[in-house]
């Protein structure tokens, strides 16, 4: 005997709710029959036991095993499938066809974002919201205004999907210029989707502000004002009688003017922006006005500028350029490090990594004015890292500074100097002295050699140490021999004689040049052309001797080293001055200590000029 089917279960749609029977009758059953959702079984059982809301109907007598649901749930919103397996004596199983189960929810009820009142003002367009949340399917949003028309054009409709995949928020945004015949009338919301029949609604009544019979405009007739000019504002009215007299007032308060049809603002500025004008006109009858609203632009200003941050790699930050503007700025970021811009709102959020941190520009700009700009950094914590000279030099006699500056965030806890690896201690060692100067991203270590020997040069040890850990540079300070006098006052009147001599060459040649002109007469047209010589070069061009003695002067300002990277270099703790400095830093060929030290550290930095 064949196992089929007598009636399958079809497409059916249901509400929240409501109770759903999906049929199913089978003649000729042997086999175990079972309902699959999504083609997950439910079970053989008529008592679908963990599934409370669901159980087989009907009698096995009639082959009836019918599925019903109560109540409904929109996570019943499945495919159903009703199966019977093989029978004992091989009979064939069988399986009905798909049907689809779509519940439908209705929505809450609609809700007008702007409230039941709305105070507005004649012809400045403004923006009614509607907004039906969680239907299934989405609300269908009808507008009508307070004489009973519907509303079909400035409607704009977003359905937004919610976090379960079935129901949907409905937005309905409708654009509208308000007239004074629409003062006091009532605008409503109608909403409505396939689970409920009637609508539902939400009312929001409308206040206009007008002045009947009055107009007020700036002369010009532009309505946008720049900030810094004057202002003249201009009252008409058609008034019978025309006996009217005039008030004018600003945010309600009288102006105390002899102004009759015209009110004159001088230099205007952004304090005085969606400021009031109200003009009022009386006559026997009555009273009206109307009012301007000043729109005046104004440049960006920062209420509060960016500020740096210091942050553990991995770790998410988030950078604000808050500003003032008219209309509303236009901001960008740009990082520093690679040139681009990577955001164009107030916030800037980023995750810290090698990549991102560094350096960040703000910059807001309002057309028609200058565009404003502040940076922050966002610093990656990390060990120290030391960017000074591995080579130094001094003058035996004198005293010798010998310089030790790291890139530290957070701030180094100690510096720590020792010279052929004994720790040096000013206190008990009167030949040495410290300087510490915090920098804004680290910190400079000035060992101080006082009238230093022929002993006191050789290899220093400079550890620099924070919460993250520690760098070690190893600076071999080598002695300085003095520059012989003769030497440079020959060099001096070398290079004079030769300013001589080019001076008198060029003096020649324009004498030769005129003597040509005169001899071949007046007709003739020639062209004189002297070489030009940029003098500046000669009496300005920088040399570099560092081969002699060079007197002892402070550089410190000149020569102090250049701004450490934004980004912890990696910790080479190598013994021997391994440390932070290594290639990849950028830094000034000229610094060394006080005494201009033309070396740089190691030989993986960049290639210096000679």
């Amino acid at each position: 005997c064949e196992q089929k089917f007598a009636i399958e279960p079809q497409d059916q749609t249901a509400i929240v709710g409501s109770r759903v029977t999906l049929p199913c009758r089978v003649v000729g059953k042997v086999g175990r029959l079972q309902w699959t959702k999504d083609d997950f079984g439910l079970g053989e059982h008529r008592q679908l036991q963990g599934y409370d809301r669901y159980r087989m109907i009907g009698s096995d007598d009639e082959g009836d095993y019918s599925l019903e649901i109560y109540p409904v749930i929109l996570e019943d919103d499945a495919q159903y499938q009703c199966q019977v397996g093989p029978g004992p004596a091989g009979e064939p199983a069988a399986r009905s066809r798909f049907a689809q189960l779509t519940v439908y929810t209705p929505p809450e009820p609609p809700r007008i974002v702007q409230g039941e009142r709305l105070l507005t003002t004649e012809d400045r367009e403004i923006e009614l919201e509607c907004v039906s949340l969680a239907g299934k399917p989405a609300a269908e949003i009808t507008w009508i205004d307070g004489f009973g028309n519907v509303i079909n054009d400035n409607i704009e409709y977003l359905a937004e999907s919610l976090p379960d995949g079935r129901r949907f928020n409905a937005r309905s945004i409708l654009k509208l210029t308000p007239k004074k015949e629409h003062h006091n009338t009532t605008f409503t919301c109608q909403a409505q989707n396939q689970a409920e029949r009637t609508y539902r609604s939400a009312k929001l009544t409308l206040e206009v502000k007008y002045a009947p019979k009055v107009t007020v405009s700036v002369v010009g007739g532009s309505t946008r004002l720049m900030e810094g000019v004057d202002v003249r504002l201009q009252c008409t009215a058609d008034a019978n009688p025309p006996n009217v007299t005039y008030r004018w007032y600003i945010n309600d308060k009288l102006v105390d003017t002899d102004a009759t049809t015209e009110l004159h603002l001088v230099n205007v500025t952004r304090a005085q922006h969606d400021s009031i004008v109200k003009c009022e006109v009386q006559n026997a009858v009555g009273k009206s006005e109307e009012s301007e609203t000043l729109d005046i632009s104004y440049g960006p200003r920062f209420r509060k500028k960016p500020e740096s941050i210091p942050a553990d790699q991995g770790s998410t930050v988030t950078l604000t350029c808050d500003v003032d503007g008219n209309p509303q700025p236009d901001i960008a970021w740009l990082h520093e490090a690679t040139d681009r811009v990577v955001g164009a709102s107030a916030n800037l959020s980023l995750v810290v990594n090698q990549e991102t941190s560094g350096r960040y520009y703000c910059k807001a700009s309002v057309m028609g004015f200058p565009e404003i700009g502040a940076e922050a950094t966002v610093y990656m914590k990390g060990p120290p890292s030391i960017i000074s000279h591995r080579t130094q030099f001094g003058i035996p006699g004198d005293n010798v500074r010998v310089e030790c500056t790291a890139y530290a965030v957070p701030p180094a806890i100690k510096v720590l100097w020792s010279f052929q690896g004994e720790d040096i201690t000013t206190n008990t060692n009167p030949d040495y002295s410290v300087l510490e100067d915090p920098l804004s991203e680290g910190i400079k270590s000035t060992l101080i050699i006082r009238e230093s020997r022929q002993d006191h040069f050789g290899v220093y040890n400079c550890t620099v140490v924070n919460s993250y850990g520690s760098d070690v540079l190893e600076i071999t300070v080598k002695p300085q021999r003095p520059l012989r006098l003769l030497t440079v006052i020959v060099s001096f009147f070398c290079f004079l004689f030769i300013l001589i001599a080019i001076y008198f060459v060029v003096v020649c040649l324009n004498n030769f040049y005129v003597h040509v002109i005169k001899l071949f007469g007046k007709d003739e047209s020639l062209e004189l052309k002297t070489p030009h010589l940029n003098w500046e070069l000669y009496f300005f061009q920088d040399g570099q001797n560092n081969n002699g003695y060079v007197p002892y002067v402070d550089y410190s300002r000149d020569y102090n080293p250049p701004p450490p990277p934004v980004t912890s270099a990696p910790n080479n703790n190598c013994g021997g001055g391994g440390g932070g400095g290594g290639g990849g830093v950028g830094v000034d060929p000229r610094y060394s200590a006080v005494y201009g030290n033309p070396y740089l550290r190691g030989g993986s930095g960049p290639n210096l000029p000679p």
